[in-house]
């Protein structure tokens, strides 16, 4: 009998094309692009080229501004061939997918000229500074930094950190206090110039030792025409939670995408000559770390396609898409462990990509909303779904929470 295979799509085809396109255009070069100086830089410039040449670049993008793909469920496949390394999304355009979206659904047309269609040409880097110093990432009413709108213009005072690309982007979404009421209505999202005067970078940031283009940033009465908000004054609020709904989900398939490529490297080297002198095969553990490591990714692959069904069917799908990305979080955190279980002293080494997936996968339980916050909110949820009187469906808990909340 024949091996039984799915027949290929344009998804299929474009998913292919992006996995050979990192694999031999990417992976090789990885060591370099690691340095984060200008020498990285500049490959990375010829490399995003290379991309747009071969018709890889910008695959979710809105497609009236050259996206390939129209359904985020469709995207998935593509979006984890992207994630095998971890400098891929950059290099291919998937970095800036979120904002090409909030921004063609909520910029005014001065924006869009401006900011955004620099960005999905592949000519402006795009960033978004919302955390603080001292405020607390997941409560916005601590937020410090402010806006006031003044003679037609927004003068920005405050402070961001860990905000990434900040140092090379050509832009970036501010998250500040535009007004004294209700924290719901007194948010705002503006997108300002970066070598606009009141624009400083404080100083890089290092994650785990390692610098990946964080930094923190001062506006010193930094200024934007009024028409550079997303959306109205005092929207931030909702605009921040379909930013997260969204971008939760692309970052978590990018995460199974490494996840998939520790597991690849831990077979490897399972089958490899210096494996079978070790009969790696043949032991219980390392079976059990391959099993593993393996229900993990397909378990929070199925748990991202079905919060990625939900948004492009425009059903409710808060608490979806927390558990895909606690899931793929998990999932590439286990993966990269596993495998360097499995490697051995090399897998802690420069000579492989397991330790920089490694100490990214760490960060990935604390950005893009930290697991104990995100824990917290899904136990909430679900006991508010499950109330005395609710009809609880567990194929769509998060409608059931929308209904109760009203």
């Amino acid at each position: 009998m024949g091996e039984i295979t799915a027949p290929e799509s344009p998804v299929t085809e474009l998913a292919q094309r992006v996995r050979q396109f990192v694999d031999e255009r990417i992976l090789p070069h990885e060591s370099r692009l690691a340095a984060e100086n200008d020498e990285a830089r500049a490959l990375a410039r010829e490399l995003s080229q290379q991309a747009r040449a071969a018709g890889v670049f910008g695959s979710f993008y809105p497609m009236r501004l050259g996206g390939r793909i129209a359904s985020l469920a469709d995207y998935l496949h593509v979006a984890e061939q992207e994630g095998r390394s971890e400098y891929a999304p950059g290099i291919l355009g998937a970095d800036a997918t979120l904002d090409a979206h909030m921004l063609d659904r909520h910029a005014s047309p001065a924006v869009r000229e401006r900011f955004l269609s620099p960005l999905v040409r592949g000519e402006a880097v795009s960033s978004y500074a919302m955390s603080e110093p001292e405020s607390i990432g997941s409560i916005p009413a601590t937020m410090t930094c402010r806006a006031e709108l003044r003679d037609g213009r927004w003068h920005i005072n405050g402070r961001k950190w860990f905000i990434c690309r900040s140092q090379v982007a050509n832009f970036a979404t501010v998250v500040a206090r535009s007004g004294e009421g209700p924290v719901a209505e007194a948010i705002s999202m503006i997108v300002v110039p970066t070598d606009a005067p009141g624009f400083r970078v404080v100083r890089p940031l290092s994650l785990l030792g390692r610098w990946q283009g964080q930094a923190e940033l001062a506006f010193d009465d930094l200024q934007a025409p009024q028409d550079h908000v997303l959306g109205a004054p005092g929207q931030g609020i909702a605009l921040m939670q379909e930013r997260l709904g969204l971008g939760r989900l692309l970052r978590s398939a990018h995460w199974l995408g490494q996840a998939q490529r520790c597991f690849e490297l831990m077979c490897q080297r399972i089958h490899s000559p210096k494996g079978q002198l070790a009969r790696l095969a043949d032991k219980q553990l390392a079976r059990a770390r391959v099993y593993r490591v393996h229900r993990g990714i397909a378990t929070a692959r199925a748990l991202v396609r079905d919060a990625a069904g939900k948004f492009d069917a425009g059903i409710a799908n808060g608490i979806e898409v927390n558990l895909a990305k606690l899931a793929a979080s998990d999932a590439v955190s286990e993966a990269a462990d596993n495998a360097i279980q499995i490697m051995g002293a090399e897998g802690l080494s420069d000579w492989t990509a397991l330790a920089g997936i490694y100490r990214g996968a760490r960060t990935t339980h604390i950005l893009d909303g930290a697991d104990d916050a995100l824990v917290s909110t899904i136990g909430r949820q679900l006991l508010m779904a499950t109330r005395p009187g609710e009809r609880f469906d567990p194929a769509y808990p998060s409608l059931r929470v929308s209904k109760a909340a009203e």
